[in-house]
């Protein structure tokens, strides 16, 4: 089942996802063992839980920059505790993500799983459909920029299936 979400608010709430967006970029897995930062030192507010419909796990949106007809384009910050993902969706803009912290994974349908960590910057093309969470060891935290919004916000779709998940391809 499909949801679409044009609303900035509920976006804001799903965003989680956005998780966006992933990561079309290489695989920068190094066999190092990541130490997150704690929810009390991140950067900007833990946020608000995302819905059990768009995400498995525990994931919070706290958004920075709302939607608007002059910028077009929403910005926030998604932090994923270990083992949360968001389900498969696509934007039809694209989107950028920047890890700020943490480890996480992002897929986009038909590639390899990747694997991102503080200080990369994963893109997304337009309506690809992908998704991105946390390791199973590790919490998240990225920034999330969906550009074009004009174009819509977000599809959401079905949830990462565990085999999915645990999949290295």
């Amino acid at each position: 089942m499909k949801y679409k979400t044009d609303n900035p608010i509920r976006f804001t709430a799903s965003l989680l996802l956005m998780a966006t967006l992933f990561a079309c970029t290489g695989d920068k897995n190094q066999n190092v063992e990541s130490k997150s930062t704690s929810p009390e030192e991140q950067i900007f507010p833990k946020g608000e839980l995302g819905p059990s419909t768009n995400f498995t796990g525990n994931a919070y949106n706290f958004g920075l920059v709302a939607n608007d007809s002059t910028y077009n384009t929403l910005v926030g910050n998604v932090y994923f505790e270990p083992g949360a993902r968001a389900n498969w969706h696509m934007h039809p803009g694209g989107q950028i993500l920047i890890i700020t912290d943490g480890e996480g994974y992002h897929q986009i349908e038909g590639q390899p799983r990747q694997t991102m960590k503080k200080g990369d910057v994963v893109k997304c093309p337009p309506n690809a459909k992908h998704w991105h969470g946390a390791t199973e060891n590790s919490s998240l935290s990225q920034m999330y920029i969906v550009p074009n919004t004009e174009k819509g916000i977000v599809t959401w779709m079905e949830p990462v299936t565990d085999e999915q998940y645990g999949q290295v391809q």
